[in-house]
C-alpha cells in the first residue's frame, strides 16, 4: 500500500493556473490550496476540482509555506507553484518512491525544472539546471526566511535528487515579469540591508552590468535569442531597482532620524 500524500499550492489571483497545475496531482490524496485571498476565480476553480481550500494573508513566500506545510494531513508534501504542472513521468517516479514498503529513502527531494517563458522554453540564460526541495516529509523539512528565492533548509536531512521534470511556465507576460522583478527588488533589498551599509555606483552600474554578462554571455543566454536578451536586460535591472530601493530606505532612515 502506497504512502498517502498531500499537494500544496499556495496561490494569489491563479485562475490562469490552478486547473492545470491540480489536474497534474489528480493521483495525490490531498490537495491544499492556501490562497492571499484572491480576486479573480482561483478559489471557485480550486473547489470545483475537489482541493480544499484555506485563506490566509500573504506576508512573504517562505513565511506563507511554511504556515501552510504543517496544515497537511499527511506526512508526504508535493509542495508547487501554481504556474508549475507535475509531468506524468514525474507523477510516477514519486508514486513508485511512496509504494517501496518502507517508504522513500530520503527525506527530502530536489525536483528539476524546465522552464518556460514567451512561448519557448529556455535552456540557458542561467535558468539551465533549475532545481527545487518540493518533496519532502511534512515534519522535516522548512522554509529559510529570506524574501526572494526561499528554499527548503537542507541541512541534517538525507535529500536525494528524482530524475523528471517540474514543468514551470513562469511568466504570463513581459508585463508580469517586470512587476515579480520589481517586487523581488523591493524584498531582495530587506535581504541585502545587512551586508550592505552603502550603495555606491558599484552597486548601481557595475552590478547590474555584471549581471546582464552573466546571464547573456556566461550563462549562454544569446542561445535562446530574443528570450534570453529579454531575461538578461530585466534581471539586471532587478539589481539596479534593488540597490535603488535599499538607497531609498538608508534616506528615508536619515531623514526620520533628522525630523
Amino acid at each position: 500500500m502506497s504512502l498517502p500524500l498531500s499537494v500544496i499550492i499556495t496561490t494569489f489571483n491563479e485562475a490562469d493556473h490552478i486547473e492545470r497545475a491540480l489536474r497534474s496531482v489528480a493521483w495525490a490524496d490531498e490537495w491544499l490550496v492556501v490562497d492571499s485571498f484572491s480576486t479573480d476565480d482561483t478559489v471557485a476553480r480550486a473547489k470545483a476540482l475537489g482541493a480544499k481550500v484555506v485563506q490566509r494573508t500573504y506576508t512573504g513566500p517562505a513565511d506563507q509555506k511554511n504556515w501552510a506545510i504543517p496544515q497537511a494531513s499527511h506526512n508526504w508534501i508535493l509542495l508547487l507553484d501554481a504556474d508549475e504542472e507535475v509531468s506524468p513521468n514525474l507523477a510516477r517516479e514519486i508514486q513508485d518512491l511512496l509504494a517501496l514498503p518502507a517508504g522513500p529513502p530520503q527525506e527530502a527531494y530536489w525536483i528539476p525544472r524546465r522552464n518556460y517563458f514567451m512561448g519557448q522554453q529556455v535552456r540557458f540564460s542561467g535558468w539551465q539546471g533549475d532545481k527545487v526541495v518540493r518533496f519532502f516529509e511534512r515534519d522535516r523539512a522548512r522554509y529559510n526566511t529570506q524574501q526572494v528565492h526561499e528554499e527548503i533548509i537542507t541541512d541534517g536531512l538525507r535529500v536525494g535528487k528524482l530524475k523528471h521534470f517540474l514543468e514551470h511556465y513562469t511568466f504570463r507576460s513581459l508585463d508580469h515579469f517586470l512587476d515579480k522583478t520589481r517586487r523581488y527588488a523591493r524584498w531582495s533589498a530587506q535581504d541585502h540591508a545587512a551586508r550592505t551599509p552603502k550603495v555606491t555606483y558599484y552597486h548601481l552600474v557595475l552590478k547590474p552590468l555584471f549581471r546582464f554578462c552573466k546571464h547573456f554571455i556566461l550563462q549562454q543566454g544569446f542561445r535562446d535569442g530574443k528570450v534570453g536578451f529579454v531575461i538578461s536586460v530585466v534581471m539586471a535591472w532587478g539589481v539596479c531597482l534593488r540597490y535603488l530601493y535599499l538607497k531609498e530606505s538608508y534616506h528615508s532612515k536619515v531623514q526620520a532620524s533628522e525630523s
